[in-house]
Parts: C-alpha cells; sequence; structure tokens
C-alpha cells in the first residue's frame, strides 16, 4: 500500500511509520504545520505541532530513509479547532479540542488530501486497532494496553474514514516497548516526554488565554439558591465540575468544597455547589456518528458502555438513537437523530460540549456530543446551553 504517515515529531509517530517502511509499505511522512507562529517553541514537554517537533519529525523519517514533506494546514486549523474552541467556552460548553482536530484535521482535510494524491491509508501513532467483522466490515476497536487506548479521541471517525487508516501500534502492550523499539531502530526521538495539554495553549492557561482572546467581562458567581458567594473576571473561563480557582467569598454552609454546577453565558453567571449536585442520570446529544457499520436495532433500547472523558472508565448503560424533538432543536442538535444514553451509575462533571463515546466491549460504536444532561439530584432539572 502508499501509505502517509502523520509524523508529529514525537516517538509513536515515528515508531509506526518505522512499522509501515518494515511491512513493506511505500511511505511517505509529512507534518502538518498548524500554527503560524514561527518563533513557538515546546516548554518542557506541552504542545505537539511546534517547529521543534517538525525537526525531529524531520530526523526521524531520514533515519528511516523516506520522503518528508511539512503541510500547512494552520488555516484550516484555526478555523475548525480553535475559532471553535473559543466559540464553545463562549456558549457556556466544554470543548475536546483533540476530538475536532482528528475529526477536521487529521482524518478529514488530511485524509482527503492524501486520497487525492493517491494514498491509500495514513498511518498515525494512535494506540487503537482496526479489526473486521464476520461480514468484513471494518471495526474500530480499543488498544491491548488499556493505559495508552485512544480510541476515544478516534470515536469521530466514520466507516469510509476507517477503511483508510493504518495504526500500526494498537496491539503494543506498553509505551515502554514503543520507546525501546525507537531506541533500536536509532530514533532520536525514543526518550522525547509526550506532550500533553492543548497544543495551542502551550502553558497550559486555559483561562488567561480565553481572557486574551474573548476579553474580561466581570459577574456574580452564584449558589443554587441564587445568592452571590464570588465574582468572577468572565464565565468562559469555567468549566462544569470545576473545584480549583473559584475564589469564593462566602464559604458554604456546611464548610465542604463547592463545585461549577452550570455556566449561564448570556447572563454571565457561574453557579456552584455541593460535589453531589454534579451527579448526572442522563445525557444527550447530537452531531453523532458511527464508527463503522451502525447497529440496526439502534433505535430500541441497547447496552453499550458509555466514556465521557479521553483517560475516564467506561461505565455500563444503556442507550437509544430517538428523533430530535423541538427541545433539542434549541440545544444545537444538529442532525434528525440524537443519542440519549442512561448510565447504570451516575456520572460527574459532565458537560454539554463534551464527547461521549459509546463502546461495546473494546468496539467503538460511535460518538456524539452533549447538549443536555438530566440531574440525579434533582429529575426535573436539565441543563443544556444555558441562558
Amino acid at each position: 500500500m502508499r501509505i502517509l504517515a502523520a509524523m508529529s515529531g514525537g516517538v509513536d509517530s515515528a515508531v509506526a511509520a518505522a512499522r509501515a517502511v518494515e511491512a513493506g509499505h511505500e511511505v511517505v511522512g509529512v507534518h502538518l504545520a498548524l500554527s503560524r507562529m514561527p518563533g513557538t517553541l515546546r516548554t518542557g514537554s506541552r504542545g505537539c505541532c511546534t517547529i521543534e517537533d517538525s525537526m525531529d519529525a524531520q530526523r526521524a523519517a531520514t533515519t528511516l530513509g523516506i520522503p518528508f514533506y511539512v503541510w500547512d494546514f494552520s488555516d484550516r486549523f484555526k478555523a475548525d479547532v480553535v475559532d471553535d474552541f473559543i466559540a464553545e467556552y463562549e456558549a457556556g460548553r466544554t470543548p475536546n479540542p483533540c476530538m475536532r482536530c482528528n475529526e477536521k484535521i487529521k482524518f478529514e482535510a488530511l485524509l482527503n488530501k492524501a486520497i487525492a494524491l493517491g494514498f491509500d491509508a495514513v498511518c498515525t501513532g494512535h494506540y487503537a486497532q482496526l479489526r473486521r467483522d464476520e461480514a468484513g466490515n471494518i471495526e474500530l476497536h480499543r488498544a491491548s494496553a488499556e493505559a495508552k487506548d485512544q480510541s476515544y479521541v478516534l470515536g469521530v471517525l466514520t466507516r469510509d474514514q476507517l477503511e483508510h487508516c493504518y495504526f500500526p501500534l494498537g496491539d503494543t502492550p506498553s509505551k515502554a516497548l514503543i520507546r525501546e523499539e525507537a531506541e533500536r531502530r536509532g530514533l532520536g526521538v525514543a526518550q522525547k516526554p509526550d506532550s500533553h495539554d492543548i497544543c495551542f495553549i502551550p502553558d497550559g492557561d486555559t483561562r488567561g488565554w480565553l481572557a486574551e482572546k474573548v476579553g474580561v467581562r466581570p459577574g456574580e458567581v452564584l449558589d443554587q439558591d441564587g445568592n452571590v458567594v464570588g465574582r468572577h473576571e468572565g464565565a468562559h473561563g469555567y468549566t462544569i465540575g470545576q473545584r480549583k480557582g473559584l475564589h469564593l467569598g462566602v464559604p458554604a454552609d456546611d464548610g465542604k468544597p463547592r463545585f461549577v454546577l452550570s455556566i449561564r453565558p448570556v447572563a454571565n453567571t457561574v453557579i456552584v455547589g455541593p460535589k453531589e449536585a454534579l451527579a448526572v442520570r442522563e445525557i444527550a446529544g447530537g452531531r453523532m456518528s458511527w464508527a463503522g457499520e451502525p447497529l440496526s436495532h439502534a433505535e430500541s433500547l441497547f447496552a453499550c458502555e458509555v466514556q465521557i472523558r479521553a483517560h475516564a472508565d467506561p461505565v455500563a448503560a444503556t442507550a437509544q438513537l430517538v428523533p430530535v424533538t423541538e427541545r433539542t432543536e434549541q440545544h444545537r442538535a444538529e442532525a434528525e437523530f440524537e443519542f440519549v444514553v442512561t448510565p447504570d451509575e451516575p456520572l460527574l462533571g459532565v458537560a454539554p460540549g463534551q464527547t461521549a463515546v459509546l463502546y461495546q466491549g473494546t468496539r467503538v460504536l460511535g460518538q456524539f456530543t452533549i447538549d443536555r444532561t438530566v440531574s440525579a439530584v434533582s429529575p426535573s432539572a436539565v441543563a443544556g446551553v444555558n441562558a
């Protein structure tokens, strides 16, 4: 096969490209330039798309003896990931930029360009596995190493996209083995630290970065009874479930910590309360997609597991695909159907804008963007895009 290896400059993508070469494929390496700030350099292990990373990727490609290119996707990245991130926070939601990057950049813009140039597949260093069912349909599954599994952030991939994906690391038991392999292959990134945090916020100060982009807009922090217990510099700087950095001037009656329960961007208020008030008994939302063949019985209740964060534990649940109703349309549903999911045990700290990925065993069924939640403490309370 002709393989386009997406090389971030890290050890995982370098070893993935090396395995593709070793498997006999015709491999070309490409690094995605996602920022137009040429002076940007990584701070510690933060970030994944800097000039330093591009140079590391080029050196790895040279070691492997494969052609290497840098493609400028900065305009697309700004529009589809950075601007979306800002807009979501302004609307009181909590976005996942890595999901949007995989959806819009790596496996839409990049994959489409690769196919147009005659490549058969895009190779990445993600820890996930592709399998075929008895009928030959492609399926996305968790990696064999549970601690490194990255199937959650790939849950946005469609059946057609999965047909053109190549994940050589999915059956590797540990990251330590990947580093050892990189050493054996003479790859200079063997001991390079893992990237973390949001790549376009390299110092990790999300609130400060948002304040710079959106501006300061002071408002009130309220308790569940509507009492003012503090002030903030912008509701966009908070996320549901947050405990630290609230700077409340009025302590709780019981002396226990309080958490962000909801964000109301129009009123510019943040609501806080006890941890138990974060419990959610139902989540629902649109912007859904299937990772492979859709379930034929999805419009009836079916058993699954739901995962709401990349490193969260999956929770047993029942789910159903239902027609979009008038109520959900005001919460940004973008399709005729949406998922409604009821976990077997309450979920904590769920925020509109997060991605919920559904599994059956190791198989990824699909995903949706959470538009609203139903409280486990107050059954009549529905949180969504707050006014």
